[in-house]
């Protein structure tokens, strides 16, 4: 198994500021905005970029949720491996605000799918955005991409993507783990 840094620390803070000033240019004061961070990787860089642009860029009011899909995706009790549930932590109504999903890595697109039909427990949202920090180009399984995307990359299938944050992993970083048969 080989390890290659994809982003190091300033890098991911360099990718999260540009992707905080994205959401700036295209939402203003957040008003009717909700960031919504898709569990459980999803949750860190929400968290993230809701602190960033409250501190660093004086939004007064974000609302931040986080939505756990796991009874929604196609592939529950299909593997031999069992799913673990997540908290939804979705404390407002999302009918006819602007939703932003926030997930760490894109790959098929199916958690989004996913995201889609979990999300309309919770209200009809009048539009819904997709950020995510790593996009896993030509992995898609659904015709899926991104508003805002930290970094594109080109991994192929024997090929894993893994982001670290500081809070949960002691550093921010990306990694590209490579399963040599």
């Amino acid at each position: 198994m080989s390890q290659k840094v994809l982003l190091n620390a300033k890098e991911v803070n360099i990718i999260l500021h540009r992707l905080a000033c994205q959401l700036i240019e295209n939402h203003l004061d957040f008003t009717d905005t909700i960031l919504i961070g898709i569990q459980p990787r999803g949750k860190y860089l929400a968290e993230r970029l809701a602190s960033i642009l409250k501190e660093d860029y004086q939004i007064k009011e974000v609302k931040l949720g986080f939505l756990d899909i796991t009874f929604f995706r196609d592939d529950f009790r299909r593997g031999e491996k069992t799913l673990e549930a997540n908290k939804t932590e979705i404390n407002f109504i999302v009918e006819d605000k602007k939703v932003v999903f926030i997930d760490d890595v894109l790959y098929t697109g199916r958690s989004i799918r996913s995201a889609l039909t979990a999300i309309q427990s919770f209200g009809r949202p009048s539009e819904i955005e997709l950020l995510t920090l790593i996009d896993r180009r030509f992995s898609r399984h659904l015709p899926i991409q991104p508003d805002y995307r930290g970094r594109q990359v080109d991994a192929i299938n024997n090929e894993k993507v893994v982001v670290k944050w500081k809070d949960n992993d002691g550093e921010d970083a990306v990694y590209l783990i490579t399963n040599e048969k």
